[in-house]
């Protein structure tokens, strides 16, 4: 199996006979037209699925909507909040709020809460463990926010990730922000994540145009027994 770095929080799971392409935003291209889901991914006559972890520009593109009128086989499954938010009307794809379950003959995907809006993805693919964490984080700002502030986001954070430990102590891949707009701490919540859940394959998004910075998470996961790679150039992959 391979995934596929598109931009941003935006990946391809590349699977044997079908691909999973989640949060998509931007293609790999940085000028308008073209890239690896436009001139690669959608031509492709194998089952795409588009996962979409909540309603946020940076996470869901609408563009997404229009694909399907040259590709039949696209299955939708986008986070509930997309239609609340009008997004996304109630026929166009299959809606995921915490707690759901999305399942066909090639994929499991169980929803788990977020600690913004929306939700993450825990996929079940070809005997994987794959995690998508959206925008799932401790999203503490310790260097703006009160202490207070601080530890109700964590608290919110951890409970959430209790949840998942319940259902699943190991994964085979992660994809979660290590986003250093958070100052200080910017890495805590990846460190809590590996620090609960056995990973194998830990993939760093959400860190915009910053991916020099992320390098240093590398040696606290390298120290936990995890795999580390830092995809940061749109198009770059790994197998897994």
């Amino acid at each position: 199996m391979r995934l596929v770095y598109i931009y941003h929080s935006g990946f391809v799971v590349e699977a044997k006979g079908f691909s999973v392409l989640i949060d998509y935003y931007r293609d790999t291209a940085t000028s308008s037209n073209g890239g690896f889901v436009h001139d690669d991914l959608l031509k492709r006559p194998e089952p795409l699925y588009v996962l979409s972890s909540h309603f946020h520009p940076d996470h869901f593109n609408p563009e997404v909507l229009t694909w399907k009128e040259q590709k039949n086989n696209i299955h939708y499954i986008f986070s509930k909040d997309i239609l609340k938010h009008k997004r996304a009307k109630a026929e166009d794809a299959f809606y995921i709020q915490k707690g759901g379950i999305y399942q066909d003959d090639n994929l499991t995907i169980k929803a788990f809460g977020s600690t913004d809006v929306g939700v993450s993805f825990l996929m079940e693919i070809q005997g994987q463990t794959i995690f998508h964490a959206g925008d799932l984080n401790n999203w503490h700002w310790k260097d703006e926010s009160t202490k207070e502030e601080v530890n109700e986001a964590e608290k919110k954070y951890l409970h959430e990730l209790d949840i998942i430990a319940k259902d699943t102590d190991r994964m085979d891949l992660a994809m979660f922000p290590v986003d250093p707009r958070l100052g200080t701490d910017f890495m805590r919540g990846a460190q809590q994540f590996i620090d609960k859940i056995q990973t194998k394959v830990f993939v760093p998004m959400h860190f915009w145009d910053r991916p020099a910075e992320v390098e240093a998470f590398a040696p606290y996961a390298e120290s936990k027994g995890v795999r580390y790679v830092l995809l940061s150039v749109r198009g770059e992959g790994t197998d897994f």
